[in-house]
């Protein structure tokens, strides 16, 4: 066999997301690469058979019939390479702990707490992977996942983590830092949009019944490419409490109205019932729901003291966004009155 004839690696692999999705967008997220970068690798992949392998109709793509074979035999190839990969490690594999998250969820709430962690348990090797591939537990080397979405996973050891929910944000120095000040307001300045935060069930919550879901204007495909645009000042953003505390103890976002609006979904644990057995899974999950518990206590502090006023909510909301449950339980009990 002559090794070089074959595509290179991360061809098969861009081609294989690709096919999964039939969309170069989601594999594209699923690789952290551009979707540029995944459209040219299937070009460059069709050039090198000299066939098509997706049927291309303005943005939308799906597999050709010979595409569809191609990426079952792709694939099988990949699993067997990554179950090689997978018994090569395993000598190290108990001193592991893989947890799969959202990008933004990673970026923006775990991120700044997770060396509490690792410093308690120097034992372990954390690997955290952000993705928003959904994690198959059969397919994947992952031991735990937090995962952003309804809790019913067939098989698997789920719990509620988080309720999420929504709320209107905005840079303090948009429109001159002449700030919306009542749910009307909101009908002239630009709201921001996502896939993943829709404005339509906090209009109801805030009593504009009759207001459309927003359809003009930047759709942002990442939460945290949202809330970027607007601390840059761009608009008003309806943005999620797990996301946005860090920014608002910052200083960098205003949250307007307190009007919670209700999430879809919400933040799960989940992990296969083998798993929570272990001992690197059951620290893990100890310390994320004793820090998760102290992010509600604080956030709900932070909340009361803007209600009344109280110098006290920058502290509590600073507390919450960044420290860990030790310090912030410390935190606590300075602000609280």
């Amino acid at each position: 066999m002559d090794l070089r004839q074959l595509p290179a690696l991360n061809t098969l692999k861009a081609f294989e997301a690709a096919a999964r999705h039939e969309s170069f967008s989601r594999a594209a997220d699923e690789l952290f690469v551009t979707h540029g970068a995944v459209s040219h690798q299937i070009r460059a992949l069709e050039a090198e058979l000299g066939l098509s392998l997706f049927a291309r109709d303005g943005k939308r793509v799906r597999l050709t019939e010979t595409g569809r074979r191609y990426a079952a035999q792709v694939r099988a190839a990949l699993m067997e390479l990554a179950d090689a990969t997978r018994a090569i490690r395993a000598g190290d594999r108990e001193r592991r702990l893989v947890v799969s998250m959202l990008t933004s969820f990673a970026a923006r709430w775990v991120t700044p707490r997770i060396g509490s962690f690792i410093e308690a348990h120097p034992q372990w090797d954390l690997e955290l992977l952000s993705t928003n591939a959904l994690t198959d537990f059969a397919r994947d080397d992952v031991d735990l996942a937090i995962r952003f979405g309804f809790g019913k996973y067939p098989g698997l050891h789920s719990e509620l983590l988080l309720e999420e929910i929504f709320f209107p944000a905005c840079s303090p120095n948009f429109n001159g830092g002449k700030l919306p000040q009542k749910p009307t307001d909101l009908a002239n300045v630009p709201l921001l949009r996502s896939d993943d935060e829709l404005w339509r069930p906090w209009f109801d919550v805030a009593g504009l019944n009759d207001w459309p879901e927003p359809k003009r204007g930047v759709l942002y495909q990442d939460s945290s490419n949202l809330l970027q645009a607007a601390v840059d000042g761009q608009g008003v953003a309806l943005t999620r409490r797990s996301l946005a505390m860090p920014e608002i103890a910052a200083g960098r976002l205003v949250r307007l109205f307190d009007v919670d609006g209700p999430s879809p979904w919400q933040y799960y644990f989940v992990c296969p019932p083998q798993m929570l057995e272990t001992a690197r899974v059951k620290a893990f999950r100890e310390w994320l729901f004793d820090e998760m518990g102290c992010f509600r206590q604080l956030f709900e502090q932070a909340c009361t003291a803007r209600s009344a006023g109280s110098a006290g909510s920058a502290n509590s909301a600073r507390a919450a966004a960044g420290m860990t449950a030790k310090e912030t339980t410390a935190d606590a009990l300075r602000v609280t009155p």
